[in-house]
């Protein structure tokens, strides 16, 4: 088995075609459908159900996936280990993230790409849930978020630090002046809000669930910065992160009381796998920004 038969295998999976998989490989269809026959038959099972010009994965060929990614991330994870050497001047760092951490990784990238301006930087945002997605298939390093998978047997995470949920209003909202507020306080004031598969917006409506409240959701929105906005509008309030505020100086970040309120900021990755020269350095580099900054 070589990795190069692995490649082709991933790619007619993905494409569930042999003729574009070998297109997208700059190889002939012929030799990928020779190099994926001849990997079927050293697995002495067939992987992919032949159906006119498509192919299709079998039984075998779904649980194998996994593992041929996981072997072909393996070995790339080796040759990073030798680029490593060079002391980061080459190769990229792919970070997730979500919304509410971006001024904690902006001031962390000023120092990292200062440092090590060889190194390609790609930053990708995205809910939690999808950023996991990338998480597994490698196609992000770590993932930067308010959801804690400490427990998982894929994943695990490092704390960063603890912040409640705030209720998000303008610097002119009669509100404003509170240091703090109960949720059963903020029924009557009219919200718009993270749509439903938000991380943020599942983890408020477990806590309204708790104290058997109901807001009044006027508006719903799958971008947090639209939000902001709305808030800043004065229009209406809205239920974040304090931490989303870093562009909006105008707008006021009351933390929710109640323990239940509390959410973790924290750095995720895959289980087991090898952690390159430059997710360790920028790991570094937030931790430390993060130890200096104060979060409500």
């Amino acid at each position: 088995m070589e990795l190069r038969q692995l490649r082709y295998f991933i790619k007619a999976a993905e494409l569930s075609n042999f003729t574009e998989a070998a297109n997208a490989l700059f190889i002939s269809q012929s030799t990928l459908s020779q190099q994926i026959q001849q990997l079927e038959n050293e697995l002495k099972t067939p992987l992919f159900d032949r159906i006119a010009k498509r192919v299709r994965l079998t039984e075998a060929g779904k649980l194998f996936l996994p593992a041929a990614r996981k072997t072909i991330r393996d070995g790339e994870d080796g040759k990073q280990l030798l680029k490593d050497l060079n002391e980061l001047t080459a190769g990229t760092l792919a970070i997730g993230l979500t919304y509410g951490l971006s001024d904690l990784v902006i001031k962390s990238l000023k120092i990292f790409t200062d440092n090590y301006p060889k190194i390609l930087v790609q930053v990708i945002y995205g809910t939690p849930d999808g950023l996991i997605e990338f998480l597994s298939e490698g196609r992000i390093d770590f993932l930067l978020s308010f959801i804690s998978h400490q427990h998982s047997p894929i994943f695990e995470s490092i704390l960063l630090f603890e912040s409640k949920l705030s209720l998000i209003v303008s610097g002119n909202h009669p509100m404003a002046k509170k240091t703090n507020i109960r949720l059963s306080d903020i029924s009557a004031l009219p919200l718009a809000l993270p749509v439903t598969n938000f991380s943020i917006r599942e983890f408020l409506d477990l806590a309204l669930a708790r104290q058997q409240l109901l807001l009044d959701i006027r508006l719903e929105a799958n971008d947090i910065n639209i939000l902001l906005q709305l808030a800043d509008a004065g229009t209406w309030c809205t239920i974040l992160m304090a931490s989303s505020i870093f562009n909006f100086p105008n707008l006021k970040a009351i933390p929710i009381t109640g323990k239940e309120m509390v959410r973790q900021a924290t750095i995720t990755w895959p289980k087991d796998t090898y952690r390159k020269t430059a997710t360790r350095t920028f790991i570094d580099i937030i931790q430390i920004q993060a130890s200096n900054q104060v979060f409500a």
